[in-house]
């Protein structure tokens, strides 16, 4: 069986992370795990541990199907909300490395509003006089 490739979907909130093994073209699940799965406690769902346990799981499943080369989408909430990355992403992209997965490029897929939605009233400045 010849090497493949795969893409690794980072989804890391600030109070989650999400990660998704698809094929090339992104249609196929491979894998999937998200911080529900690995830790009870809630608040410990977006922490840098449990994302590198999380990404131990999707290396192992993407090894399983011989895939050796990753290519890595990174995406924070976005929108009109925080569009940085939440903290689980560097640690699940540094336990992929660590187990194995050769990257060949990451990519930040963040939405980001042109001129779209209006932000909540607290977060658009105060207005000086």
């Amino acid at each position: 069986m010849a090497e493949t490739r795969a893409i690794v979907h980072i989804y890391a909130t600030h109070n989650n992370t999400m990660l998704l093994l698809t094929d090339l073209t992104g249609a196929e699940t491979i894998a999937k795990a998200t911080g529900g799965m690995e830790t009870k406690a809630q608040h410990k769902e977006g922490s840098p541990y449990v994302a590198m346990k999380l990404a131990e799981n999707i290396a192992n499943a993407a090894k399983e199907k011989g895939m050796r080369e990753i290519f890595i989408k990174v995406r924070g909430h976005g929108g009109n909300r925080s569009p940085s990355p939440g903290t689980g992403a560097e640690a699940a992209i540094r336990s992929l490395t660590r187990n194995g997965l050769r990257i060949v490029s990451i990519e930040n897929v963040t939405p980001l509003p042109h001129d779209g939605c209006r932000k909540q009233k607290k977060f658009r400045g105060k207005s000086q006089k």
